[in-house]
């Protein structure tokens, strides 16, 4: 997690009425050069103010689209301001034309799953994967594959090693993808795993359909554990050896807090009801297996949004992702006679995502402009010199793998196919 310097008092003493007020005047001067993008999991405060609204990699997409679009009519996009988390950030940046300023509000709004996979422990753990299997008599191949919710350096390492991105709508297409050979075809009899990144819960859940016994042939690598002395990171070299999925001892917070027993007291309390009567369970595949394997449906935020916007009136549905959009949602069907409420009664809510708020969004937008906001001086003051604040750059040398890992993603999955 980045560090971020606290804002000026006066930003957090503004009320909800004057935060709007400058932030809709920051937005009309900067006009067509402005994009703000705002992930599904934000608040409502500040999902008002987004140009776009969208899961990651498709708000990354739409913004290189914009760029183009408006570069063709004669317009340069200079900023996108995107409110989501520092990986999301990343990915625009990688999107987009160098002269496109990407910003993210709150430097500290990062993803505690990104955070599980760093470069150096994985550079480490595929040294000692490769080392074990090859003592044991091991001989094949194995091929990568990151959940778009990683960092940039993680998908260069996967782009560099023959892998691919991935994300929840498409992650089956691109396993197969691996399992058939990835960049090269697969030759009769060769051995191929999988080493899935950062998301365990994916990974297992991608196995499963895939058809993988995920008792017997995958394992758990956790860097932690090999920090700890332990030096397979936990798994043993046997099990190294029969596994077809090697997955990443990684996780959703939020998605983790849904549980199998929420599922179960559901079904308890419908028991006597008439099937018509009772409630579909529809979750994320970033919750884990037991949950999945209990739900009635399981898919990326987009099948999320759009199964709910597709259902019956009178239907009920209980939800596990993350509660802002489960609100948004409950508040949306409602209007249908569509009752949408979220599997679990905590509060399963993206913490590091709500650190984007209003007040980090208007002082990003008052450098744009050049308008100032200070502790001492509680009112604007114009004429200073504009400051993109908070700005996302990803090295050149990590750019280019990590977009091989994406463009092999896209190239057999289709864009279409690219929701998170």
């Amino acid at each position: 997690m980045l560090w971020q310097p606290s804002l000026p008092d006066a930003y957090l003493a503004m009320c909800d009425e004057e935060l709007v007020a400058r932030i809709s005047d920051r937005r009309a001067r900067l006009g067509d050069r402005l994009v703000i993008l705002g992930h599904h999991y934000q608040t409502d405060e500040v999902v008002r103010h987004a140009d776009f609204l969208g899961d990651s990699l498709k708000l990354s997409q739409l913004a290189a689209s914009v760029v183009a679009d408006r570069a063709a009519e004669g317009t340069a996009v200079e900023h996108i301001v995107f409110c989501g988390v520092h990986f999301m950030a990343e990915t625009a940046d990688m999107l987009t034309p160098d002269q496109v300023g990407v910003i993210l509000p709150d430097l500290s709004a990062g993803c505690s799953m990104a955070d599980m996979a760093t470069y150096e422990d994985t550079v480490d753990a595929w040294e000692i994967i490769h080392a074990s299997l090859k003592q044991s008599g091991w001989e094949g191949r194995i091929i990568p594959i990151t959940y778009v919710n990683s960092s940039a350096a993680i998908k260069a390492f996967v782009g560099s090693h023959g892998g691919a991105c991935c994300t929840s709508s498409n992650a089956d297409q691109v396993f197969a993808w691996a399992m058939n050979g990835g960049t090269e075809p697969r030759k009769p009899g060769e051995d191929i795993k999988i080493l899935f990144l950062p998301d365990q819960h994916l990974g297992r859940n991608t196995a499963s359909d895939y058809g993988i016994d995920v008792e017997q042939n995958t394992c758990v690598y956790d860097p932690r554990r090999t920090h700890r002395g332990e030096p397979l990171g936990g798994a043993s070299a046997f099990e190294l050896h029969n596994a077809v999925t090697i997955l990443w001892a990684g996780h959703c917070s939020v998605h983790k807090l849904f549980r199998p027993e929420h599922c179960d007291e559901i079904r308890a309390s419908e028991k006597d009801l008439p099937e018509s009567e009772k409630t579909t369970i529809l979750v994320h595949p970033e919750c884990c297996k037991e949950v999945v394997d209990k739900s009635d449906l399981s898919g990326s935020t987009e099948f999320i949004i759009n199964r709910l916007r597709d259902a019956e009136p009178g239907s009920k549905w209980a939800v596990g992702t993350e509660v802002h959009l489960v609100a948004r949602m409950a508040n949306e069907c409602a209007g249908r006679g569509v009752h949408v409420r979220i599997l679990s009664d905590c509060q399963c809510l993206c913490t590091t995502m709500s650190r984007i708020d209003q007040p980090h969004l208007l002082w990003v937008l008052d450098g744009l402009c050049g308008v100032g906001t200070s502790n001492d001086q509680p009112a604007e003051h114009e004429g200073g010199e504009a400051k993109a604040r908070n700005i996302i750059r990803v090295h050149p040398e990590v750019r280019g793998p990590a977009l091989l890992a994406l463009g092999r993603m896209l190239e057999h999955t289709g864009a279409g196919a690219a929701a998170d």
